[in-house]
């Protein structure tokens, strides 16, 4: 069973749907017993990531996630749920995260040309890094580098190198997945990106 963390931000539903699309059993809560229960976690996120930090934390959710995280179970967040598994973003200010993996959130822009639309949004590549590109990565295991995934984002991880497993180019490379150990992010969102996103769904589901 998966979790779907429910801290009232998020593309919920439509996660829950891909999950049994698949087959695999997925449940929407904040319930810290069923969370408990669940053999993988889900973080996603949507908005501005001050206010989904403090929501994470008021509702409770931040301490079980990371508690659930350093015990060794899968943890995926997405899109600004991956941002929040590092350590800090600078998105209107600076704000701490959940330091499950080392690296900074900061703005695309500056680091995209001038000419590139910010937000980030629509179809782009895969390049793989890390132990991806060594063939060794479960989470793509069902998926070749070039394959497409859809973005939505203003600001990206960086300074994340060693965790590192995907990147994309908008002008710049981009942080597009990373994974340390049992932790995973993707920037990109597997929910709304066709069979590819829902092979990565289904290999995380397996982990």
């Amino acid at each position: 069973m998966i979790a779907i963390i429910d801290y009232g931000v998020g593309n919920l539903f439509s996660l829950q749907s891909s999950c049994k699309y698949i087959g695999q059993e997925a449940v929407v809560t904040a319930d810290p017993a069923l969370i408990e229960a669940a053999d993988q976690i889900i973080l996603p996120g949507v908005g501005a990531y001050e206010d989904a930090a403090k929501k994470l934390r008021e509702s409770g959710m931040a301490d079980i996630v990371t508690a659930q995280a350093k015990a060794g179970k899968p943890l995926m967040g997405i899109c600004l749920g991956m941002q929040l598994l590092l350590e800090k973003s600078y998105e209107y200010g600076e704000h701490e995260g959940l330091g499950l993996i080392k690296g900074n959130v900061v703005p695309i822009k500056g680091v995209a040309p001038d000419s590139y639309k910010i937000p980030h949004i629509g179809w782009n590549a895969l390049e793989f890094r890390g132990r991806a590109a060594e063939g060794a990565e479960p989470l793509f295991k069902y998926i070749k580098e070039g394959d497409h995934v859809y973005f939505v984002h203003s600001y990206y991880a960086a300074d994340c190198a060693d965790s590192t497993i995907a990147v994309t180019e908008y002008g710049a490379e981009l942080t597009a997945a990373v994974a340390d150990g049992n932790v995973y992010g993707c920037q990109f969102h597997p929910e709304k990106s066709g069979a590819v996103g829902l092979k990565i769904l289904q290999a995380f589901c397996e982990l």
